[in-house]
């Protein structure tokens, strides 16, 4: 908190070296956002026909899905079929030969040196080999050999389609080689156990799902194909389908040209810094011409440039998902709204004028800086912005920043319909794609917008209508102290912020800043209520024990106990201003008049400074109209009859006493403004003092 102070009070220096360093600031911004922008090319829609040739501008390479598909398909050709034995004639056979052993001895005669434990163990050794072992072609084979795959189990053979086979002797020697090689079984043993299985017509099985598996896998193996596409290649012709294959191309080609550009290049740096300073130059001109109480205000002039830097920021983060974004969906955005949303900040934060000039300054910035098609974004991010400045007068309520974006989104889609038209369609699908994008942007500059909104209040001390609103709100907890403690003076300045208001809408100030201002503008009378004369209660009157110069400063102090508090409870500035500008320096004018009746009406002898409130006078029309209307209010209630003439005295003797004492010399309050707002206060205070019937009693 007390950094934000700090940051507060430098922005009220207002010091002209300090106002340069914003501009340097903004300069260097816009210099970075020039240079490190994104290549425009030919903006491309899916499906649509080509309006004019389309030449590659550099040798580039870029992933041809079409040839890798083609090569996928070709080495998923490499992998042929895939045979096995069938497992149910494995096992008969292996069950018969296990029934002649047991009831035949002959194997005792063939191999003398086996056991029953052998024969059976090798019946068992070969026909696991045999459901295991799949038969293919040499080239499968090799395929399968160079993906690393294990082609021990594999045999370089094809059995004859549709018919029943033995298979090759050469088949059995492995198989024999195989057993043998381990010493487990004599020679002879496998040559017995092998007899049957040798003799045997066999029909052999595809193996469909093994060859899925090994063509899936066959694929996956093939490196995307780079096609390389040279300088001067016809990309597209007119009248030509724009399909997946040249959005990649495009895309690749914008890629390469990007890696191309040298960034750090010393002329191309100057040239981004010269236009960034002419158009800051430029600005500050302009300002300076039509707006120069902002460009004399540091706190407005960093507020402003923040903005701008937050929307360049902001539309550097929209064109990188544009442009780099997988989805052809959000690529096919080809008009972001952007501009809405400094427009929306500076309108809330500042003033619809200073908006309006921040939505032109910035899209004709975007729209010669981002890789979007320049014409039409600039129509639309124009015309837009203005929608938002006039739908933003009045927001009171956080909640109705949506409103104002969705009656943008609103006033966006006929624009989009005319770009539409303006192709000679009658509708076509980047239509939709545009109205979507559009909505969805616009709902998430809704979203920053009210979450930066306080963040800025806070940080640059900044009160919008929204911000005023929460001020007034009685729930507030200075304000619920405020009407339980001096309901008289709560009661005073409810009414003082409704006669406030209606005058200052009445010459265009702000009403709403002035009635949420006049409820905090006699809080000092909380450290000690009983010294004024709403709040005292019966006969009691604490002056009469008092001097009148020692009532004068008592009644005084409650302007600099008023600026403790608010200071302790972080009211506004703006609010700490009017506690201090609302009396000025004018005159407690009855203890004043008490002392000089003391000194035998020898007005020259009472010390004057010490009867006048410390100031300093008005320094706002706000002010002003504030302290016309607090002396008035109180006045008022002297009145014996509140007819138009005595009220019209009344006013115009108070206004005469304030402008004679000097008070409004340093306001911007006219003349014209002045006499307008007394013809509201008599108007005002008559209605508010409006005689009722008296009623029978009963």
């Amino acid at each position: 908190m007390n950094e934000i102070w700090d940051f507060r009070h430098w922005l009220s220096q207002n010091r002209r070296e300090w106002r340069l360093l914003v501009a340097l600031i903004c300069i260097i911004a816009i210099t970075l956002f020039l240079q490190f922008r994104q290549l425009r090319l030919e903006i491309l829609e899916l499906h649509q026909k080509a309006e004019r040739y389309v030449i590659a501008l550099v040798d580039f390479e870029f992933p041809d899905e079409e040839m890798t598909l083609i090569l996928k398909q070709q080495a998923m050709q490499e992998i042929g079929q895939v045979y096995q034995l069938d497992e149910q004639e494995v096992k008969a056979v292996r069950l018969a030969l296990e029934q002649k052993l047991i009831r035949s001895k002959e194997w005792r005669e063939v191999s003398p040196s086996s056991t029953f434990e052998q024969m059976y163990k090798a019946a068992d050794e070969l026909e696991t080999s045999l459901l295991e072992i799949r038969f293919s072609d040499p080239r499968t084979i090799g395929q399968i050999r160079e993906m690393g795959l294990s082609t021990e189990r594999y045999f370089a053979w094809i059995p004859e389609e549709g018919r029943s086979s033995t298979l090759p002797g050469d088949f059995w020697d492995s198989i024999s080689e195989q057993m043998e090689e381990n010493a487990l079984f004599p020679a002879k043993t496998v040559q017995y156990v092998m007899l049957p299985f040798q003799e045997k017509q066999w029909m052999f099985k595809e193996a469909i799902s093994l060859e899925q598996n090994l063509r899936v896998e066959m694929s996956k193996r093939v490196p995307e194909k780079l096609t390389r596409v040279y300088a001067g290649t016809r990309l597209l012709n007119p009248g030509e389908e724009i399909t997946e294959r040249h959005m990649v191309m495009m895309q690749a080609m914008k890629e390469t040209l990007a890696q191309g550009r040298k960034f750090f290049l010393p002329l191309p740096i100057l040239s981004n810094v010269l236009l960034a300073s002419l158009l800051v130059l430029i600005s500050a001109f302009y300002f300076k011409i039509s707006q120069p109480l902002f460009l004399r205000s540091l706190q407005q002039l960093s507020l402003f440039v923040t903005v701008v830097i937050l929307t360049l920021l902001f539309a550097k983060c929209v064109e990188y998902l544009l442009v780099h974004t997988g989805s052809s969906l959000i690529a096919a955005v080809r008009y972001p709204v952007v501009a809405p949303f400094a427009t929306l900040l500076i309108c809330l934060l500042l003033s619809p004028s200073l908006a309006f000039f921040a939505a032109a300054f910035l899209s004709v910035i975007l729209s010669v800086s981002l890789a979007i098609d320049h014409s039409r974004f600039l129509i639309l991010n124009l015309l837009t912005s203005t929608v938002v400045i006039i739908s933003s007068r009045g927001i009171r309520k956080r909640k109705e920043i949506f409103t104002v974006c969705a009656k943008t989104w609103v006033s966006a889609i006929p624009v989009l319909y005319a770009f539409v038209l303006a192709e000679n369609q009658w509708i076509n699908f980047s239509f939709c794609i545009n109205v979507g994008g559009t909505a969805v942007l616009l709902l998430f500059i809704a979203i920053i917008v009210a979450g930066f909104l306080p963040i800025l209040e806070s940080l640059f001390g900044i009160l919008t209508d929204m911000a005023l609103m929460e001020y007034t709100d009685p729930g507030n907890l200075l304000l619920r102290r405020f009407a339980m403690e001096i309901p008289g003076t709560y009661q005073h300045s409810l009414v003082l912020g409704h006669l406030a208001e209606t005058c200052a809408q009445a010459i265009g100030a702000n009403g709403l800043f002035c009635r949420a201002a006049t409820l905090y503008h006699d809080i000092g009378k909380l450290g000690n209520p009983q010294l004024y004369t709403e709040n005292q209660q019966g006969s009691v009157n604490l002056h009469q024990l008092l001097t009148p110069v020692e009532s004068a400063q008592a009644i005084i102090s409650h302007v600099s106990d008023g600026v403790a508090l608010a200071g302790k409870y972080h009211l506004p500035s703006s609010f700490i201003d009017i506690i201090k500008e609302h009396h000025g320096t004018t005159l407690v004018y009855y203890f004043y008049s008490k002392q000089a009746e003391l000194q035998g009406g020898r007005k020259e002898e009472v010390d004057e400074t010490k009867f006048r409130y410390p100031g300093p006078r008005p320094k706002s029309r706000e002010s002003a109209i504030i302290m016309i209307c607090d002396s008035i209010e109180a006045a008022s209630r002297s009145l014996d009859s509140a007819d138009e003439h005595s009220v019209q005295l009344l006013v115009e003797r108070v206004v005469r006493e304030k402008a004679e004492d000097g008070q409004f010399a340093e306001c911007n309050l006219t003349f014209a403004e002045l006499t307008q707002v007394m013809k509201v206060l008599i108007k005002t205070i008559l209605l508010t003092h409006h005689v009722r019937i008296k009623y029978p009693a009963r």
